[in-house]
């Protein structure tokens, strides 16, 4: 019996087991040879998964000598023996060197990107240059007359590039593989070295010329073959030809090359794929474009689609997050009973969510890709420490290196709780009392208030912050390696804490620990090569390595995994789920090439970047012909639609469009399955019971609820009693914002002290104008300086004071030749008779004029209240005029009143009178008796927004009122809360 051919081209179908159904073709080819002609055999696999996959199955046949099998990317002939290889990260950064180069001349080239990133780009252009065998001259062929000025300049640019880098011994190891599969080609197709035993590679679609080429010269050899993936066999001729044409985006597109150099494939197994049918419509519907007209002649020969779309599934949820839930759910249905679940996905943030979802039931599956390095707790770590350098410290930056669970975890002196306790409270301290960039002195001084560990921990970070402020004042190019210096310095110096070491703390610690300190080390064995980097450029390079490098997670449901697509054609038995389905999630969007355009790359001889759609719908095509398929997407991102991916939609329009074939019937039961497992996650979030919205609440506490009110929060007591009742009587107050930012309220009382401290110099009636200007600009200069330390704020409101300058002088001279001012900032109390409250203000400013009377005046950063609004709730002015007759004021005692005005700092600096009369004070008064009464005696509750001048109101207290599950449309409900006896 003649042995079974063991030469050429081979294939098996998507959908198929490929290791499997590989181990099985190769076992039967073996068959009848002794067992140590095993031992000669050569397997090349396309990805070292495929080989432990290849392992597994032959693991499954029981004791063998196994051929030897490798990885196809590692080539190797006895000529690169001698040549050294060097580290594409050497590589990389020469190339950042000239880009840098490049953008000192031509920063308009960089169109927003960094130096690591077009390193990195300009690095796969020649790695891919190298791959496809062409040299520098392959770019002298491109004829730059029709193309933009942009293409030109980086066309020039990038000959020279690639004159320095292809040029000279292929240290490179996309050049060594080129020259290895050029070499092995041509000695084999002379009959020199052949190899002493059979050769295969498996798994392989040749996407690149060099594999190509390989694979070419195996076929070709007396006993070498080579098994494709995934192919469809029963596509005909014509769509072949079409493919020759270069429809890159076709999901068998990079196999045309291959069967027009050695012809058709047959068939590995004789063992057909597990539904054909589904093959055949998946095919049908993938076809490319300029033939889908064949849908009309071949729709009808389709089987009924019935059977064949049984086992799928799609799933369409409105959000990203519910596509993650319904996934999540999936895979805790397979868990339950025990069988293996693959998901399939392209999206980082997708699979995160999965995880995320997972953990509520304790599932960790096994993550091919891993999570990348950048997102590990030392990734994040040494980023946020990174990100310090050329950048003002804010709270947030240091209170995000502080909490962070690898600060001080080497320290014998303070413990990682202590330490915790200790941020938590300078967090409340600097909320509170700033200042807005820390530094040494400051916390030196909050140390001195402080027991011994406080006083300990707070000195440790005042000497930190000394060796902190000059990086993040140092905003030039320095060389990389004092970059990685000081960034490695100052990370063992937070990680080891108050007299700790560096080697006991947890940053190098762990696989993730371990994984950062080499690829630190790495990346200072190669810093000479590189070129000197800003702190932000720095920051984009150091993102860049950490992101390229992934931490292994093993997962503990070791039938439950997540492959990237590329894993498609050996994902397992059970059910498959196909994730992230929308343009520019699968197939992801492909990334702008900013060296050549795509004419350009045709004249240069490079393939498209349509290749990566072609090798995407190649894994989707393949995956789609497993059994049991899932296949999920989302309708919305954010708040905008997604557009469904390209196969998808052609899958779904071909369907819709077969009637007799069943399509619409089919491919409506697919998605009412899918709606089933969406209404069993939704079920999964929905309270087991109804839940009510909360009522529009007015409390009434016991009485009094407070026995002083100052006069400004008269007018929120009358808008929103609720928001007086959270912070009087609950004692409730908002928390700073963690990064301060130049407000409204800060500029108001920027501009009130720069008032403040003009009048504190006593100016005389008679001061010459321009004096009096003169000493306002310098006073709000130095006010400015010293409380505004944003350099753009204090620019905009200097503009602003020196604008209004003259007006403001000019009008303070008018004041003070009326009276003088005998109360600033000072404050005053009321008691009103019968109660037990008290009425307090502190006015910016009242003058006593010469008569006796007084002028109380307010200042104004935006635009004051208008006698409208002053009747209705604004009473802060007229209240303060009250308690000034009633002698509230100890400066001046009992006394009328002539007006009540603001000082707009503002606009055109004018002060604006208002309406007074000693009949309006007195209505005033009497209404704002007759509320405290109310609220004092319980009459009333507080109720939340009782009348807000605006529908968009926002308060500080509005989560607590739980706003949103009532509006204001709603009538409140009166409650009584507390002890009333």
């Amino acid at each position: 019996m003649a042995e079974p051919p063991f030469r050429g081209l081979y294939a098996l179908p998507p959908g198929a087991d490929f290791a499997g159904e590989f181990v099985a073709g190769f076992l039967d080819r073996m068959a009848g040879r002794p067992p140590e002609a095993m031992a000669r055999v050569t397997i090349y696999a396309n990805a070292t998964r495929t080989l432990a996959e290849m392992k597994c199955a032959f693991d499954k046949r029981g004791p063998l000598l196994l051929p030897r099998l490798l990885p196809v990317t590692n080539l190797d002939i006895p000529a690169l023996a001698d040549l050294p290889e060097s580290a594409p990260l050497a590589r990389r950064l020469q190339l950042a060197r000239l880009v840098a180069k490049l953008l000192d001349a031509r920063r308009d080239l960089a169109a927003g990107h960094s130096i690591a990133s077009l390193a990195r780009s300009l690095a796969e252009l020649m790695q891919e240059m190298q791959y496809e065998g062409l040299g520098p001259e392959a770019l002298e062929g491109i004829d730059t007359g029709d193309h933009a000025r942009h293409w030109q300049n980086a066309l020039a640019f990038l000959r020279i590039a690639a004159g320095l880098h292809l040029n000279g011994l292929p240290v490179d190891r996309a050049a060594r593989q080129r020259l290895a599969a050029e070499t092995l080609s041509q000695d084999w197709g002379r009959g020199i070295d052949l190899p002493d035993g059979p050769v295969i590679v498996a798994g392989s679609t040749g996407s690149h010329g060099a594999t190509r080429l390989f694979m070419e010269a195996v076929a070709r050899l007396p006993e070498g073959a080579v098994v494709l993936p995934g192919f469809d066999f029963d596509q005909p001729q014509s769509v072949w030809d079409s493919l020759d044409a270069g429809l890159e985006d076709h999901p068998q597109a990079r196999f045309a090359p291959l069967i027009h150099a050695l012809g058709r494939p047959a068939r590995w197994t004789d063992t057909p794929p597990p539904v054909p049918d589904r093959n055949r419509l998946v095919a049908l519907a993938l076809r490319p474009a300029p033939v889908t007209d064949q849908w009309i002649a071949e729709g009808p020969r389709l089987p009924d689609l019935t059977d064949p779309t049984r086992d799928l599934t799609l799933i369409e949820a409105e959000q990203p997050g519910e596509e993650a839930g319904v996934i999540a759910l999936l895979l805790r249905d397979a868990a339950e009973r025990h069988e293996p679940a693959t998901l399939i996905a392209a999206d980082g943030s997708l699979i995160r969510r999965v995880i995320a979802a997972l953990d509520r039931w304790r599932l960790c599956p096994d993550e091919s890709a891993g999570q990348p390095l950048s997102l590990t707790a030392p990734g994040l770590f040494m980023r946020q420490v990174a990100a310090l350098f050329g950048q003002p410290l804010t709270i947030d930056r240091l209170l995000v290196l502080l909490k962070h669970p690898l600060t001080i975890t080497g320290s014998p002196l303070v413990g990682a709780n202590e330490a915790r306790l200790m941020a938590r409270e300078l967090e409340l301290e600097l909320r509170r009392n700033g200042p807005a960039f820390p530094d040494g002195r400051c916390l030196r001084d909050w140390a001195a208030r402080g027991d011994g560990l406080r006083k300990r921990w707070a000195e440790w970070l005042a000497d930190l912050l000394d060796r902190i402020m000059p990086l993040a004042r140092d905003r030039a190019d320095r060389p990389l390696a004092d970059r990685l210096r000081d960034l490695v310095a100052l990370a063992e110096s937070l990680a080891a804490g108050p007299g700790g070491d560096a080697g006991a703390s947890r940053l190098w610690q762990d696989r993730d620990g371990t994984l950062l300190r080499s690829t630190i080390e790495h990346l200072e064995d190669h810093a000479d090569q590189g070129p000197a980097l800003s702190p932000i450029e720095f920051c984009a390079l150091l993102l860049d390595e950490l992101s390229r490098q992934s931490v292994r997670i093993d997962g503990e449901a070791h039938y439950l995994h997540i492959r990237g697509p590329r894993e498609a054609r050996i994902a397992g038995d059970g059910v498959v789920i196909l994730s992230g389905l929308n343009e520019g999630g699968w197939p992801q969007a492909l990334t702008p090439d900013p060296w050549l355009s795509r004419p350009m790359r045709l004249a240069a001889g490079l393939p498209l970047p349509e290749r990566r759609i072609g090798l995407a719908a190649h894994d989707f095509q393949q995956a789609m012909g497993l059994p049991r398929v899932v296949l999920t997407r989302s309708r919305r991102e954010a708040e905008a639609e997604t557009i469904p991916s390209r196969w998808l939609n052609r899958l779904t329009n071909l369907m819709n469009g077969l009637p007799e074939r069943s399509g619409p019937e089919a491919l409506a039961a697919m998605r009412a399955r899918g709606d089933l497992w969406l209404a069993r996650a939704a079920a999964l979030s929905r309270p087991s019971g109804p839940v009510r919205p909360a009522a529009r609440p007015s409390p009434i506490p016991p009485g009094p609820p407070f026995r002083e009110l100052p006069v400004t929060d008269v007018s929120l007591l009358i808008r929103d009693p609720y928001a007086v009742y959270a912070k009087r009587v609950l004692g409730l107050r908002p928390l700073p914002p963690l990064r301060p930012e130049p407000d409204a309220a800060l500029r108001g009382q920027t501009l009130h002290s720069i008032m403040e401290s003009l009048i504190a110099s006593n100016p005389a009636p008679d001061t010459p104008p321009e004096v009096l200007k003169a000493r306002f600009l310098s006073m709000t200069a130095d006010v400015l300086s010293r409380e505004v330390p944003w350099p753009a704020a204090r620019a905009f409101w200097a503009a602003r004071m020196e604008r209004i300058a003259d007006r403001i002088c000019a009008d303070e001279l008018a004041r003070l030749a009326e009276g003088r001012p005998v109360v600033v900032e000072k404050r005053g109390r009321v008691a009103l008779p019968g109660m037990d409250f008290v009425l307090t203000a502190r006015p910016d400013r009242i003058d006593l004029l010469g008569d006796g009377r007084v002028v109380i005046y307010d200042y104004k950063s935006g635009k004051p209240p208008t006698d409208r609004q002053m009747a209705s709730f604004d009473k802060q002015l007229i209240l303060e005029a009250a308690m000034a007759r009633r002698g509230g004021f100890d400066a001046i005692g009992p006394a009328e009143v002539a007006g009540i005005r603001y000082i707009h700092l503002g606009g055109e600096g004018e002060t604006h009178s208002r309406d007074y009369s000693p009949g309006l004070e007195s209505e005033n008064w009497d209404g704002f008796v007759r509320l405290i009464a109310a609220y004092l005696s319980g009459g009333i509750g507080f109720t939340a927004m009782r009348a807000p001048e605006q529908m968009g109101y926002a308060g500080d207290y509005d989560h607590l009122a739980r706003y949103g599950e009532w509006s204001l449309a709603d009538a409140p409900q009166p409650e009584r809360v507390g002890d009333h006896g």
